[in-house]
């Protein structure tokens, strides 16, 4: 668990001008890059044949069906006691898939024993999710491991894994990215839920409470069994009570929130198997949707100068990768849906950041090759930050 420290707080206001607008990358499956963020140990760009080798780090959560989880690469480690425990290899773990066509390692018939889909869409907040159990010990994860919190931001702002990304077509039909996402696994039990992108997305999908598991953070069903079901969403978020949010390091736990309620459940008698046509479905999803560049923080060319200008004046102040200030942020982050004309904007906002970093020591690359991606990642500044207590 991280450990937090308040002794550099005087200086933050010093640094928020320099990580006051925050962009944050998009993808379309499709055109996916080798790699999305520095440092990243496996690859997006994953092609469509499975393989038990597979470093894959693209998750795929559309049904009960077809979905994704994370798990570790290998059975050893240079962490902690060397074993792949989760806790171990969180930076590193790969996806194993229920469908072939992803590119990635497939999980093997018989790991699962209970499945279970929700897709809750809301005025207030749309995410999809799968709780359940099984053999997970099929995924490298070692027995009796009690695991551990998989999400896109980390201490780091880097995510867990460095890299990861999480895709669903189960709103639209085609593949939406969603920049908001958490996932546990243990060698028994896992979840995942994928938020869409929204101004409770953040919140719904918390990555703050990594040492209490499923039922706290992605409440619902881990018993046997495979269905998919449409859901409401809780009242308030995990870990908000009456509009007050509980922090893991407070005296007392509370109880989790209870699982929304559920309605149209299908059953099914089994899962896994079968291919995905990824080309069919980017190409409805090409025809029927505009690219998306998901942003929080203000977009005004003032805000771009200012990460241009800070970025080539110092070495330790590049701007700061959005997700790595999602848990402090959320009550104004915004997605957004935007014109082609804004989409070719934020290319260009992205060159100029390009040419500003190749000045900067501390400032990460910029990778193009991602339909409509503009990241300004800055490792120094995360850290930073998460020796501040700002990211878990």
């Amino acid at each position: 668990m991280f450990s937090k420290t308040n002794s550099l707080l005087p200086i933050l206001p010093f640094l928020l001008p320099a990580i006051s607008a925050q962009y944050t990358a998009t993808y379309q499956v499709g055109s996916l890059p080798q790699s999305s963020e520095e440092g990243q140990s496996g690859t997006n760009q994953c092609g469509t044949t499975s393989s038990q080798t597979s470093n894959c780090q693209n998750v795929f959560v559309n049904s009960v069906e077809d979905f994704c989880l994370w798990g570790p690469p290998d059975t050893h480690s240079n962490e902690g006691d060397g074993t792949s425990k989760i806790g171990n290899v969180e930076q590193i773990v790969v996806s194993y898939c229920l469908k072939d066509g992803y590119g990635t390692r497939l999980i093997p018939q018989g790991t699962i024993s209970g499945a279970h889909f929700v897709k809750v869409e809301s005025e207030k907040v749309s995410y999809v999710q799968v709780t359940g159990n099984g053999d997970l010990t099929k995924l490298l994860i070692p027995a009796g491991d009690e695991g551990g919190e998989l999400d896109p931001h980390s201490w780091t702002g880097l995510g867990n894994p460095q890299g990861g990304l999480v895709f669903t077509n189960a709103f639209s039909g085609g593949y939406e990215q969603t920049h908001e996402w958490t996932s546990f696994m243990s060698s028994n039990e896992f979840c995942i839920r994928a938020c869409r992108d929204g101004p409770n997305a953040a919140a719904y999908c918390q990555h703050i409470y990594d040492v209490l598991s499923c039922s706290f953070t992605i409440p619902g069903d881990t018993g046997d069994g495979f269905d998919d079901c449409l859901g409401d969403p809780t009242d308030e978020a995990p870990g908000v009570y009456n509009g007050v949010t509980f922090h893991q390091d407070d005296p007392t736990t509370p109880a989790p929130h209870p699982a929304g309620a559920t309605s149209q459940c299908t059953a099914q008698s089994t899962i896994g198997g079968g291919n995905v046509d990824i080309g069919a479905i980017t190409a409805l999803a090409s025809a029927s949707a505009p690219i998306s560049t998901s942003v929080s923080g203000s977009i005004s060319a003032s805000a771009s100068s200012s990460n241009s200008s800070s970025i080539a004046s110092s070495s330790s102040s590049s701007s700061s990768n959005s997700s790595s200030l999602a848990s402090s942020t959320s009550a104004s982050r915004t997605s957004t849906s935007v014109s082609s004309t804004i989409t070719s904007a934020a290319s260009s906002r992205a060159v100029t950041n390009a040419a500003a970093a190749s000045a900067s020591a501390s400032a990460s690359k910029s990778n193009t090759s991602g339909a409509g991606k503009v990241t300004i990642p800055s490792l120094g500044l995360a850290a930073l930050l998460g020796a501040l207590g700002l990211l878990l």
